[in-house]
């Protein structure tokens, strides 16, 4: 399977640089898998199609100001993304320029808030131990001095909406580099009313990194490599899961995080187990879904990861058909674009 199968023509202009007010507004593109069919709708309109009993399953993650800048010991400056904690004042990062963070090296970032390089660790990424010279706590100092790490194809700098707008209404757990984006389009009221027809929202927490920008630079898919996230699944969201399989009611993902959380922590019969863990799982067409039974979505770059997991849902042609239409009926795309519910 080439890379190549999963590339589309998008014009730049369809991609989203600010999303829409309020977030329910977005379109939505409706997909039924097995027929093809299409309809377009508004998102809030997603109460239409789910049903009392289903199981809707959020990512409560929430994304922090991992974008620092800094000046190094030599005088030269260092733009810094924080991209997973693996100690107590310790982070792996990427940097820009990567190859002026040799080890020993020292990075300032204000007067409160400094850093040493202590190790490379592969890919470019290095691990580096803050220092903060203050009664601050580390993520009280970077909300102070860190930016919204928005995604490189917004092509703009953060603006301070930013710090609510790319931010689900319930995030909650701090760690994410990057929105789930596909939970960016509801609204508290929306999620009441999801909650008053019958559907139950459980949540997961999957830490997005900057692996989901990843590009795919081999010529075989299946020669792909994920990075690895950690993810937490609550024993009650295990609990309901299992329930509604059992009962043949719907589990429905809330994003590629929780599509690959959720089929991550199943095992082979489909039963989700609780607790943490971590994952590298690759869905691509082939793969055998044991958990979720609809997904909603944002539209996906030409041959990422993303529209591979999409395709594997729905199947390669019946998403490169969908996308089409969205590109010939204008929907916008990426972060902060339109959304798909594919059933």
């Amino acid at each position: 399977m080439k890379v190549s199968d999963f590339d589309y023509k998008l014009p730049k202009e369809l991609i989203a640089k600010f999303p829409v007010e309020p977030r329910d507004s977005s379109r939505l593109m409706v997909l039924n898998k097995n027929t093809g069919k299409i309809e377009h709708r508004i998102f809030k309109d997603i109460v239409e199609y789910l049903k009392a009993g289903d199981v809707l399953v959020i990512n409560d993650t929430k994304v922090i100001p991992a974008r620092l800048f800094g000046k190094l010991d030599t005088g030269g400056k260092v733009e810094i993304l924080l991209v997973r904690q693996p100690g107590l004042n310790t982070w792996e990062v990427m940097a820009k320029p990567a190859r002026k963070l040799k080890k020993g090296r020292k990075i300032s970032f204000d007067e409160e808030l400094e850093a040493v390089v202590k190790e490379y660790s592969g890919e470019g990424k290095r691990i580096i131990e803050f220092v903060i010279k203050s009664n601050k706590d580390f993520m009280e100092k970077i909300e102070e001095i860190g930016h919204i790490p928005l995604p490189p194809y917004i092509e703009r700098e953060e603006k301070p909406e930013d710090r609510e707008k790319y931010q689900t209404v319930f995030a909650r757990k701090e760690g994410a580099v990057a929105a789930p984006t596909a939970g960016l389009h509801f609204t508290t009221e929306l999620l009441e009313n999801l909650k008053s027809k019958g559907i139950i929202i459980k949540n997961i927490t999957l830490h997005v990194g900057p692996g989901t920008f990843k590009p795919v630079k081999v010529e075989n898919v299946e020669d792909h490599q994920m990075d690895y996230e950690t993810y937490y699944v609550p024993e009650d969201t295990a609990i309901e899961i299992n329930r509604a399989k059992e009962e043949g009611r719907r589990v429905i993902a809330v994003g590629t995080t929780v599509t690959r959380t959720l089929e991550s922590a199943a095992d082979e019969s489909g039963k989700v187990k609780q607790g943490e863990d971590s994952t590298n799982l690759f869905i691509y067409p082939g793969y055998k879904f044991k958990v979720i039974d609809a997904l909603i979505t944002n539209f996906h770059l030409p041959r990422s990861t993303l529209l591979m997991l999409v395709s594997a849902f729905a199947g390669k042609e019946r998403i490169l058909n969908a996308y089409k239409e969205a590109v010939r009926k204008g929907y916008r795309f990426y972060s902060y674009g339109d959304a798909m519910f594919i059933f």
